[in-house]
Parts: C-alpha cells; sequence; structure tokens
C-alpha cells in the first residue's frame, strides 16, 4: 500500500528512492557529520537538489532553509516513515543457494524484518542449520505459520511453484511478499505488497548501458 501523502498518494519512485536515501545518510551518520544541504546531498547521491526537497516535502519537509537538513533526525525520520520501527515476522521458503545466501547475508533486523524459519520441499535439506534455523519441510509449513504468525514470506523458489504457494501463504495470513521466484506476484495480486526481485533483468540491463558506452567511446574515435 502507497503511504499518503496530504494532497494524495505517494508516488512509487519516490517511496523507492527512500532506502537509498536512508542507506547515504546511515553513511553520513556513521563518518560523524551532523548537518547537510540538500545541495551537498545531491551531489552524493546523483540527484538534483530539487528533487531531493521535492521527495522529502511529500512527508512534510524536514529541512531548515540556511540550516540544511540534521542528518540524524532525518535518518531518524526516514526509517519511521520506511516503517523500521516495526518489526515484522519473515519465513524464507526455498534453501537452495540463493535462500542460503539471502538467509545467511541479509540484515533483517536492520531493515524492519525478524527471519524465523526457513522452509524447503527436499527431504534432504530438512534439519540442515542456515542461519542457525534447523530447514523445516514445506508440509509443516500451515502448522508452523498458524502458530507463529509469520506476516512476509521470502520465495526463493521456480517460478512453477509460485502461483500454488502464494496462495496457500495469503490463506495463511502472509500480507507481503519478496519474490525472487520470476513470477510476478503482483499482477495475480495486485492488492498484496509484492517486491519481485529479477537478477536477470538487472544483469540484461548493465548489458545494454554497457553496450552503449562502448559503442559511444567506438564512435567517438572515428
Amino acid at each position: 500500500m502507497i503511504p499518503l501523502h496530504k494532497n494524495g498518494a505517494i508516488s512509487v519512485s519516490v517511496i523507492k528512492r527512500l532506502p537509498r536515501y536512508y542507506r547515504f545518510l546511515a553513511d553520513l551518520k556513521a563518518a560523524g557529520v551532523v548537518r547537510i544541504s540538500s545541495r551537498e546531498l545531491s551531489d552524493r547521491m546523483g540527484l538534483t537538489a530539487s528533487q531531493i526537497r521535492q521527495d522529502l516535502n511529500c512527508f512534510g519537509g524536514f529541512g531548515q532553509q540556511g540550516y540544511g537538513y540534521n542528518v540524524e533526525q532525518l535518518f531518524h525520520e526516514i526509517g519511521l516513515i520506511l516503517g523500521l520501527d516495526h518489526t515484522r515476522k519473515a519465513i524464507l521458503i526455498g534453501a537452495g543457494n540463493l535462500g542460503r545466501a539471502i538467509a545467511t547475508h541479509m540484515s533483517f533486523e536492520s531493515r524492519g524484518f525478524q527471519l524465523i524459519g526457513i522452509f524447503d520441499k527436499k527431504e534432504s535439506l530438512a534439519g540442515q542449520m542456515v542461519r542457525g534455523f534447523p530447514v523445516r519441510h514445506i508440509d509443516g509449513l500451515d502448522e508452523f505459520c498458524r502458530e507463529n504468525l509469520p506476516e512476509v514470506a521470502i520465495l526463493c523458489i521456480p517460478r512453477s511453484e509460485a502461483a500454488a504457494l502464494a496462495d496457500q501463504l495469503i490463506k495463511l495470513g502472509i500480507k507481503g511478499f519478496w519474490n525472487f521466484s520470476h513470477y510476478d506476484l503482483s499482477v495475480k495480486y495486485p492488492d498484496i505488497p509484492v517486491e519481485n526481485v529479477h537478477l536477470g533483468d538487472s544483469l540484461m540491463t548493465l548489458c545494454y548501458n554497457v553496450n552503449q558506452r562502448i559503442a559511444a567511446e567506438e564512435a567517438g574515435k572515428k
């Protein structure tokens, strides 16, 4: 669900920039920077100062003319906007290489989530430890969800399995998905928050941009 601004819904593009603001502000805070102007922040982030002011004004504005932004305060406020002060229980389904990497290396707690269980359909994986959790067989999913009430599911499963599993999870109370399955859940479930992660799309976008850069360099040599 898109947060509401005083003049209506906030655009998806603004929402998608908020984590980037949060990350840059975390770095500034760690470096001991107390305040920063929109111009200085724009130089670091590759955005215009006007864009930054417009984005932040969607939430009421946090800067002071002639002073700029208090880094710690803005970091805190954006965290509240993102909902990071609420910890949501999450389960991960698919304990293959990708699922294990995400479970092991992602800092869920600093991003608003608590991972509470990992599942897979392979009998051979049941009981193996990942991030301190025993991998559970998928047959125990219903009982686990009824007892522990997770709100978010991370899907690291084949595309062919995603639709049926999503149906099951929504019936079990799952409110949102971080989806690596390549099945676009947001089409089937337009009212459920879904972040579809297509790593292949990102790689192909990089391929296009690299080819454009090389073509421009070659054209410049002629």
